[in-house]
């Protein structure tokens, strides 16, 4: 089976195959840097993370772009609430976005645009959209004609005459006045008095926020991609904006295809400030609850369907990740008692004795395959997992097992299936939630584990947790020597 997805413009699932063989270009909507990172980014980001690792997997070479809005009323209004200007709030908050997305183990995008450094993108493109009829300026402003395009709405199924006013959200009511529909939305807005602003053909002013997507899109991917990205609260106004600005200028295809993840609720109700149910990423981080629970109760559901966040579901998801952690150490624990070679990377899961292992992966892409269908391969990996975390039960407790024939060659090589398949969704065994405070308790295997835990962040830049996974061990006295050729040595202090 091929990869088949959801494509929110067609609204029916397709066959995914790319503009160029091989290769796949994405585009995903960023955060507004203007406060912390929320449950609804983790839900959107996690996903989005285990599409772009699956793609890898199958063999694509992945070009993952995603964006920083740091032009924004939100932001002004942030900065003006904490005496702080425009770009010291966005990158407050630039940092804190990586921070947690390292947390949670999500790649890093290859590029992360940002709006101020795509502004000549941004005048150039709405120069091109004035000259061809499709955007006019009025003292200062300059709004896109919705009347002038006529496919407007084929993203969000929407008629002009059944939309509301306004229905961006981000244009104030005297702003409306000026255009000459009311569905037109600001392509550049003419600068207030005493708020930040930039240079443009139509006078001081920052760029609408819709624009900044279709500028960066076309600087950093060309005129079509292949996927754009986002929440399902994007496809209206925002997503549908972004069409309709690039397709005018370009005249072409933004994108094939568009993937939109649904929301979270938090015990049923939306999530919102104002009910008091706001939940930060790093406020559950630092409840004690790991990224890998989190980024496990975020893949139980489909993407696509809402998620509902409560203390039992999140409880469910802990219980869960920690069967499927004991499962993922028991090479690292034991495989001196187990007599397992792990530098092999062939795990001959080809070979007829162990076609039960090779149905175990065929089973994971067929689900995967079907619109990353996560709570079905999760299944599949929890299979796997079982006989293992039996296994290293019985290992802790200081058992002695014997094997039958090739039980134990068969018991690795499922082990390193579930490495591997865990690996595409994202998890990583954890050894704990942080070093132990006592170096004389802290087992050779222990900070061999913390240091693989290190590469491999290190290989997937996420140096925030390197750096982390560093320092823990250096508090216990743990000191790490970096050599040539990858190679990490460690001495006691």
């Amino acid at each position: 089976m091929s990869l088949r997805l959801y494509n929110t413009l067609t609204q029916r699932i397709e066959l995914f195959v790319p503009l160029e063989e091989g290769r796949v270009n994405i585009y995903c909507c960023g955060v507004t840097v203007y406060d912390l990172c929320h449950l609804g980014h983790a839900r959107s980001y996690i996903v989005w993370d285990v599409l772009r690792r699956y793609l890898t997997w199958k063999g694509y070479k992945v070009n993952f772009v995603q964006n920083f809005t740091d032009i924004d009323d939100k932001i002004i209004n942030r900065a003006n609430k904490e005496g702080l200007s425009m770009s010291q709030v966005s990158e407050k908050y630039i940092k804190t976005f990586y921070e947690d997305m390292d947390e949670l183990s999500i790649l890093r995008p290859d590029l992360m645009p940002r709006a101020t450094e795509c502004l000549d993108n941004i005048r150039t493109l709405i120069s091109e959209l004035i000259a061809n009829g499709s955007a006019y300026s009025i003292d200062g402003d300059v709004y896109f004609s919705v009347a002038n395009h006529p496919s407007y709405g084929k993203l969000s199924k929407r008629d002009l005459n059944s939309q509301e006013k306004n229905a961006d959200g981000r244009m104030s009511a005297t702003a409306g006045s000026k255009k000459k529909h009311q569905f037109d939305f600001a392509l550049w807005k003419k600068a207030k008095v005493e708020e930040p602003s930039f240079s443009s053909p139509w006078g001081s002013g920052r760029p609408g926020w819709h624009i900044e997507c279709s500028a960066m899109v076309r600087k950093e991917l060309g005129e079509t991609i292949d996927i754009h990205l986002g929440g399902s609260d994007l496809i209206f106004p925002h997503h549908e904006n972004e069409i309709a600005q690039s397709e005018a200028a370009n005249q072409k295809e933004l994108a094939r295809f568009w993937l939109h993840n649904g929301m979270v609720n938090v015990e049923g109700q939306k999530m919102s400030k104002s009910l008091g149910n706001f939940t930060t990423i790093r406020s559950l981080l630092k409840r004690g609850i790991s990224a890998m629970t989190l980024r496990l109760f975020i893949l139980q559901a489909h993407y696509k369907k809402p998620l509902d966040f409560s203390e039992s579901s999140l409880n469910a998801a802990s219980r869960g990740w920690k069967n499927l952690n004991t499962a993922l150490l028991l090479g690292y624990n034991h495989k001196e008692k187990l007599e397992w070679n792990l530098k092999s990377t062939d795990p001959q899961i080809n070979k007829p004795e162990n076609c039960k292992s090779n149905n175990s992966k065929d089973l994971f892409i067929e689900s995967m395959d079907n619109d990353l269908n996560t709570s079905s391969a999760l299944s599949i990996l929890f299979e796997l997992a079982r006989p293992l975390r039996s296994i290293s039960n019985r290992l802790e407790r200081g058992e002695r097992i014997e094997f039958k024939d090739n039980e134990n060659e068969l018991l690795q090589i499922k082990w390193q299936l579930l490495i591997e398949l865990s690996g595409t969704l994202g998890f990583e065994a954890e050894v704990g939630s942080k070093i132990q405070e006592d170096q004389d308790l802290l087992k050779d295997i222990d900070i061999e584990a913390a240091i693989r835990s290190r590469s491999k962040a290190k290989s997937d830049r996420n140096y925030t947790k390197a750096d982390k996974i560093r320092n823990e061990l250096k508090d216990v006295g743990i000191e790490l020597i970096d050599r040539p050729g990858g190679i990490t040595e460690w001495i006691r202090r």
